[in-house]
């Protein structure tokens, strides 16, 4: 059964910084497309960042130059480096898996920034 779990949320306060860490539980990681996702109160789920099994990343517009998407594919990890962050940037932040045309998510974790 794959299994996601987040690791690294919490209270920062504006301009601060958190290191977000995704484990998964899955023999062929390194195949597979990784991204982080976050939901804010009142609005729909949206892609923050992802990483292709090749190293390729993109970025929401409103993220570029502040966050930073990594994976080991030795350690079955991904990564999100969150810095210079803002208080738009609350929400609970998810880590995604594409695998075979399905979605596999991990159970979130809240940041919260304060102004």
């Amino acid at each position: 059964q794959v299994q996601l779990v987040e690791s690294g949320g919490g209270l920062v306060q504006a301009g601060g910084f958190l290191r977000l860490s995704c484990a998964v539980s899955e023999s062929f990681f390194s195949f597979n497309a990784m991204g982080w996702y976050r939901q804010a109160p009142g609005k729909q789920r949206e892609l923050v960042a992802a990483i292709s099994s090749g190293g390729r990343t993109i970025y929401a517009d409103s993220v570029k130059g502040r966050f930073t998407i990594s994976r080991d594919n030795a350690k079955f990890t991904v990564d999100l480096q969150m810095n210079s962050l803002e208080p738009e940037d609350t929400a609970v932040y998810y880590c995604n898996m594409k695998k075979l045309g399905a979605d596999y998510w991990g159970q979130g974790t809240q940041v919260t920034v304060s102004s």
